[in-house]
């Protein structure tokens, strides 16, 4: 007995020694324990968060409004203002490349890197995009290395787990910031339209925009990007892009792409109400319906029908639609993942590979002139492709509006990208082509049919 007790003894120790080294996370248990200090750990990581100035030349609205030309004629001064904003980035590898918000930089002309050491240096933008709100600079020096964080897993992060926010707020210079992770898979939040936050506690202020949320192994897990707030000031609920996505954006950039290139699943996706959970047979309200399927796309391939709804992605939970966005494009274009899919309470396994967007049809741009309504608007055939770089409907079809051109008798009529031109004349618009020959016909009399945000409009034009 006494040989059967000191058996079960040994296998009860090495049961709790295996858990404690699975769990490295611990609550502090002691006043010397709570009395630690985070300086060692801001010293080997707070080098490779930087200031971002970027500047750029803006036209005064007086010198460039039609009224004020009019009514000021040749004694409207012409002139341009210079306009400055501040802040953070975060250096990402050794050979200077800096992320950071992308409305950090937007429209900027010039931008300006500064390091901590007191270092100045020019930067080029390599890779942006308002939709992610991230951007990507170079920083251009023969300077051979620099210190940077490296990017680790925020799909491992935790509610309560502790994190530091460095930046620059209010342009007092660098500040560090503790707090903990307060919630995660936060979407509707900051510039962009893509959503799926790590949200903290640690106090996130105007200027702290690009730069560092960090764990407690030095890693970058996030871009501090937003606060929660009404009167400009932390509030304790900021927001940060997750590092996951911030890795796949970096590969991008690294990898000389254009622009970044999302999945295209080729349907479209509500979020789960409580009245929906109930009669879609679900125990809580969570997960992305399925409004539309377009035939032939990877989503209608993969057997996707209107009314499943998608609960997980690789065996991770998906909360709402903005959730399904950020679990398929940290996958990255060419693999298959495998969703979990509700349908009338029965869950089910689908494969679904990633592509990109398809050109369906030839792109042909024009750019309308003449006298008629559309002159001065650049138009083109639209394609899931054209639809995603676009920010409009997978499931848009027709003629769409790319740009108008200011003070073009389409501009003054109020046309706007990403109208759709449904009509003209009683003539249906499937085309370029077809948008052409009506215009060309000449009318003193215009009736015509767009389609704007889903919603119908109709003019009648003289």
């Amino acid at each position: 007995m006494i040989r059967a007790a000191l058996a079960s003894l040994t296998v009860l120790i090495a049961l709790s020694t295996t858990a404690m080294a699975q769990d490295v996370k611990q609550v502090p248990e002691s006043m010397t324990e709570v009395q630690l200090s985070f300086a060692p750990l801001v010293k080997r990581t707070a080098s490779a968060v930087v200031n971002v100035y970027a500047d750029k030349r803006v036209t005064p609205f007086y010198s460039r409004d039609p009224f004020f030309e009019e009514f000021f004629g040749q004694q409207m001064p012409n002139r341009t203002e210079r306009q400055s904003s501040l802040g953070s980035g975060v250096i990402v590898t050794e050979a200077g490349l800096v992320v950071t918000n992308n409305h950090v930089i937007a429209n900027a002309d010039n931008i300006k890197i500064a390091l901590s050491d007191g270092r100045e240096f020019a930067a080029k933008i390599v890779l942006k995009d308002d939709r992610l709100d991230l951007a990507v600079l170079k920083i251009q020096t023969p300077a051979p290395k620099f210190s940077f964080l490296p990017v680790g897993d925020s799909d491992s992060v935790e509610v309560g787990d502790l994190v530091l926010a460095v930046g620059n707020p209010f342009g007092v210079g660098q500040t560090v910031t503790s707090g903990i992770v307060s919630g995660l898979a936060r979407n509707k939040i900051g510039e962009g339209d893509f959503s799926f936050f790590i949200q903290t506690d640690a106090s996130i202020n105007p200027g702290n925009s690009g730069g560092a949320l960090i764990n407690m192994h030095g890693e970058l897990i996030g871009i501090n990007t937003a606060i929660l707030s009404s009167g400009g000031g932390s509030n304790g609920i900021g927001f940060a892009i997750p590092g996951n996505l911030v890795k796949v954006f970096i590969a991008a950039a690294e990898g000389g792409q254009p622009g970044f290139v999302r999945p295209y699943i080729g349907a479209s996706f509500e979020a789960v109400t409580m009245d929906m959970a109930e009669a879609l047979g679900l125990k809580i309200a969570r997960g992305a319906l399925v409004s539309k399927v377009i035939s032939e796309s990877p989503a209608d391939k993969a057997g996707l029908r209107p009314g499943d709804v998608i609960v997980a992605v690789n065996g991770r939970a998906v909360e709402h639609p903005d959730a399904l966005g950020y679990r398929l494009t940290t996958a990255g274009l060419g693999a298959s993942v495998k969703l979990t899919v509700s349908e009338n309470g029965t869950e089910r396994e689908a494969s679904l590979k990633l592509e990109q967007a398809p050109e369906s049809r030839p792109k042909d741009e024009r750019l309308i002139d003449g006298r008629n309504p559309f002159a001065g608007a650049l138009v083109a055939n639209l394609s899931p492709k054209l639809a995603e770089e676009m920010q409009m409907p997978v499931e848009a079809q027709g003629v769409v509006v790319e740009d108008v051109a200011r003070g073009s008798p389409a501009g003054r009529l109020g046309f706007e990208p990403r109208d759709i031109i449904i009509n003209i004349n009683g003539t249906d618009i499937d085309s370029t082509e077809s948008l052409q020959k009506v215009i060309d016909g000449q009318a003193d009399f215009w009736r015509v049919e767009i389609e704007r945000n889903g919603q119908r409009i109709r003019q009648f034009i003289r």
